[in-house]
């Protein structure tokens, strides 16, 4: 990460303008989704085509096939000649360095660094990190084509750096959960700030369009989250703000190699409100045990077993209520994990009483133009709609929506369908408050006629630090 250089606004701007919009130099999707999401438009599909060389890259059809070829033309014949896939870390460097040999390392006239000015921290890497770094340097040497032009292991190591401190984490098109990697360049000259006045969002183009002239390449977009005066420095947040500031400095250091020193850690902003409560003796108490419940709740959360996340959720809450304050984080994590698992599991009335309660105490944290505040809000307002609460979840909504309108743009896939959500919440409110009693016979006997629908599966890769952890 380059921390010393930055960029700095050339005019003034406003919420929701975009300072500029980047293609990826190259961009590989996740080892863990590479069947179930297209390696060209990083959509989630049921339904893949398999490219019939290599048998492993997967598409949404031929249009983005076609688009997709010319990145993977060489890769197609390398794995196809290797016998196996290597991992995420060897197959972007391996793209890179392709492109590299063929365009060098400044590839449009937008771009403002060569790949080579990016920073690696090679000699900064820990010793346990070293071992998988040594690792991938030996498989990207026998993954690499002799046909190709070779490279040495100081070239190869320079690029493997760049991505494990460079490397941004490319959403699926909802924006809901991390599917890939991809290096941005210009991205990478934005400096970090813990209460920045941008966000990154990644726009996933559009190929489906008959004429060709409509196509549009998958992109990031840097968007003002509120006003920017000319001079005045454009930074975004690396990391989530729903972490202490101690906890926030180690996590910079250890994968990005700087100390922060912005206002919000100098000062610990916030820090007070994230671990409040009362009795003080009583609040290190429950704070300890509830870090450790936390850890137990993952371990089930990637096992999916989700009645063992709602029984841990259910003890720990017990144990933090009346002790821990509404914005205390470990108690924000339950209830944001409860909420979650239990819309999933179809328990709409109790999974709201949670998520408004994480919303409340995310509203006194983060900004208010926060990505993962939007997010948040949006998804307690869809379970309150389903529980059956229209006028808390028609409210959330539209405060959703003005979010995300700002951090995503009204074009992006999941702005759009909030916008249908809004119309269609506004339209059963209306009809709530003509007749009460009409308005619940209809939506029952809506929802009688409809088969049950199981939510989407709690993502065990959401969307919170701006670029990839090692």
């Amino acid at each position: 990460m380059v921390q010393l250089r930055g960029l700095r606004a050339i005019r003034e701007v406003w919420a929701g303008d975009v300072l500029f919009a980047e293609p990826p130099f190259a961009s590989v999707v996740f080892d863990s989704h590479a069947a179930s999401v297209c390696h060209s438009c990083f959509r989630r599909q049921e339904k893949l085509q398999r490219c019939g060389q290599c048998r492993f890259a997967q598409y949404c059809d031929k249009t983005c096939q076609r688009a997709a070829w010319e990145e993977h033309k060489q890769e197609c014949a390398a794995v196809k000649s290797y016998g196996k896939v290597p991992n995420e870390n060897v197959r972007l460097a391996a793209r890179i360095l392709w492109r590299l040999d063929k365009e060098g390392s400044v590839v449009s006239d937008t771009q403002l660094a060569a790949l080579e000015e990016l920073e690696d921290h090679i000699y900064d890497i820990s010793e346990d990190d070293l071992k998988d770094f040594k690792v991938d340097i030996h498989n990207f040497l026998d993954y690499w084509p002799r046909s190709s032009k070779p490279h040495t292991v100081d070239s190869v190591s320079k690029i493997l750096g760049v991505i494990n401190c460079n490397g941004f984490m490319v959403s699926d098109q909802r924006g809901l959960q991390a599917v890939g990697v991809g290096l941005f360049p210009n991205l990478c000259l934005v400096n970090h700030d813990c209460w920045p006045n941008c966000t990154v969002v990644l726009n996933n183009g559009n190929q489906s369009a008959v004429d060709t002239m409509y196509h549009s390449q998958k992109r990031i977009e840097l968007r003002a989250l509120g006003k920017i005066s000319p001079g005045e420095e454009v930074t975004v947040s690396y990391v989530d703000y729903l972490n202490l500031s101690e906890d926030r400095r180690r996590l910079l250091k250890q994968q990005y190699f700087f100390d922060c020193t912005c206002e919000h850690c100098t000062n610990k902003t916030k820090d007070e409100l994230k671990m409040a409560g009362v009795p003080e003796e009583t609040v290190k108490e429950i704070t300890e045990y509830s870090r450790t419940m936390l850890e137990n709740m993952e371990k089930a959360r990637i096992e999916a077993n989700y009645n063992e996340v709602v029984k841990i959720c259910r003890e720990c809450l017990e144990k933090q209520e009346n002790v821990l304050a509404d914005t205390h984080i470990y108690q924000l994590r339950m209830w944001s994990t409860l909420s979650e698992v239990l819309s999933y599991l179809q328990f709409f009335e109790e999974a709201s009483t949670y998520a408004r309660k994480m919303v409340e105490g995310y509203l006194k944290l983060y900004h208010p133009n926060n990505a993962q505040l939007g997010m948040a809000t949006m998804r307690a307002g869809v379970t309150h709609w389903q529980a059956g609460f229209i006028e808390i979840a028609h409210g959330m909504i539209c405060k959703a929506y003005a979010i995300l309108m700002i951090t995503h743009g009204p074009t992006h896939p999941i702005t759009k369908d909030l916008e249908a959500m809004r119309m269609q919440t506004e339209m059963e409110l209306r009809m709530f408050k003509q007749n009460e009693y009409v308005y619940h016979t209809m939506r029952e006997a809506a929802l009688k006629n409809q088969p049950i629908r199981m939510m989407a599966e709690p993502a065990t890769e959401s969307i919170k630090n701006l670029f990839r952890r090692k």
